[in-house]
């Protein structure tokens, strides 16, 4: 047991001693990460308190699972997780599978300066702030002079309050984030596409294989360990609907739709002022994130042995 452990000991500081340069390097971006992912966590105990701000966190007082039990019996909790979980779901839906069609067609270009220029457009959407997009949506889907409804009244057809209608809420959310994306998440598959061996479809066109099918049967397979962890990833954030576009668009006419756990935290947290419930509600949030990152890694792993863990 001693050997064992004088040899771990030499291997650590062999290891030291070889990349210290390399892990020096490396602490400021440590001490970042430390400070401000894992440092707030401190504040996670408000949940299971009532917080009182004269106190602190470590002077109120332990109430236990109160918050998350109020949040489960309040009425509004099944209209904000089936909101937020059908936004989410129908995100991932529509917008996982567009990045890899988009690569796989850009990977068709042969001319260099057309695919750098297409490269271009498709993902620089990606750049522009939520704050511009929502200004965006709402010049574009005005009733009255948005070009959308212009549109839609030059063919004989009655202008639509898009923003106004509940109905049409996730259409909207969805969609205008699916443009916005899709272009950014290209590159990360146009990036394993281009990692493919020449010499495999060199043997498939020596074989009298078209471009469907070396699609099909070598473009597709090689990329699947990346489709794969993305489609992780998505999940993982799965219930992290980005909190800004949903306020942003939100008003008093679609609110039975846009209201989510991000902006519930909001309301309830700082207009409310009621940190330990809102501390609560986001807890929950990220636990069934986790829940779910845990489930689909494992189901993953399993079926064609790729994971994150």
């Amino acid at each position: 047991m001693e050997a064992v452990k004088k040899s771990w000991v030499h291997r650590w500081k062999k290891m030291l001693k070889r990349d210290f340069h390399l892990i020096l390097l490396c602490v400021p971006a440590l001490i970042f990460i430390f400070i401000f992912d894992y440092g707030p966590m401190y504040g996670i105990q408000m949940a299971f308190k009532d917080y009182n701000s004269r106190r602190g966190i470590w002077g109120s007082e332990w109430v236990g699972f109160e918050h998350f039990i109020r949040f489960f019996n309040s009425p509004d909790f099944w209209s904000i997780l089936k909101n937020t979980l059908w936004l989410s779901l129908y995100g991932l839906l529509a917008s996982f599978p567009f990045p890899i069609f988009l690569a796989i067609l850009v990977n068709q270009v042969t001319r260099t300066k057309f695919k750098k220029t297409v490269q271009m457009v498709l993902y620089a959407p990606h750049f522009i702030s939520v704050v511009v997009l929502c200004g965006m949506l709402n010049v574009f889907l005005s009733p009255s002079t948005g070009i959308v409804n212009n549109l839609l009244a030059s063919v004989g057809m009655e202008r639509i309050f898009f923003l106004g209608k509940a109905s049409l809420f996730d259409d909207v959310f969805v969609w205008s984030g699916v443009w916005q994306n899709s272009g950014w998440g290209m590159i990360i598959y146009l990036a394993a596409l281009t990692s493919i061996d020449p010499e495999l479809y060199e043997a498939a066109r020596i074989d009298g294989a078209n471009k469907v099918r070396l699609i099909l049967h070598i473009e597709i397979p090689q990329i699947l360990p990346t489709i794969v962890i993305m489609l992780i990833m998505s999940v993982g954030r799965f219930m992290n609907i980005g909190f800004q576009k949903a306020f942003l668009l939100q008003n008093t006419m679609n609110l039975q739709k846009s209201e989510i756990i991000s902006t519930y935290i909001y309301r309830m947290g700082m207009l409310s002022q009621q940190f330990d419930f809102s501390t609560a509600v986001g807890l929950f949030n990220n636990i069934v994130n986790i829940i779910l990152l845990v489930i689909v890694n494992t189901i993953s792993k399993k079926l064609n042995e790729t994971s994150l863990f």
